[in-house]
């Protein structure tokens, strides 16, 4: 692994961690007004990814510059899907084993987020911010 990967896959995981907490409290805030657990991620995932964008692209990768912002972000939230179908099914797994109690959607959280980190670091780097 070269320095420079070595650095950006130390800035992509400071970003991930961000979106870890954004993820988080999305998904307390979104089933605190009545979503259950699996909604709740659906909602909290697109708030964790448009942050993480916005942390990549200005501090793990510089943008490629041959495309609009517009273009930037479907390309990005096109090549998170891939580390995120794998994060959401391993928190769903998660959650659905696990015995109930109000540290269980994080503990899904953080096991779904670990789980996809690889997947979306290589699709950020190799699709995004080439």
């Amino acid at each position: 692994m070269t320095k420079s990967t070595l650095s950006q896959l130390l800035r992509f995981g400071i970003s991930g961690g961000i979106g870890f907490l954004v993820d988080v409290a999305v998904l307390y805030l979104a089933m605190a007004a009545g979503a259950n657990f699996y909604a709740g991620r659906g909602i909290s995932f697109l708030c964790a990814v448009f942050a993480t964008w916005q942390i990549n692209r200005n501090y793990a990768f510089k943008p490629s510059g041959s495309m609009s912002v517009w273009q930037e972000w479907w390309r990005y939230l096109l090549a998170m899907l891939g580390g995120g179908i794998i994060n959401y099914l391993c928190s769903a797994i998660a959650v659905a084993m696990l015995p109930p109690g109000p540290m269980v959607p994080l503990i899904g959280v953080a096991i779904g987020s670990i789980a996809g980190m690889s997947v979306n670091f290589i699709s950020s780097k190799l699709f995004v911010f080439r």
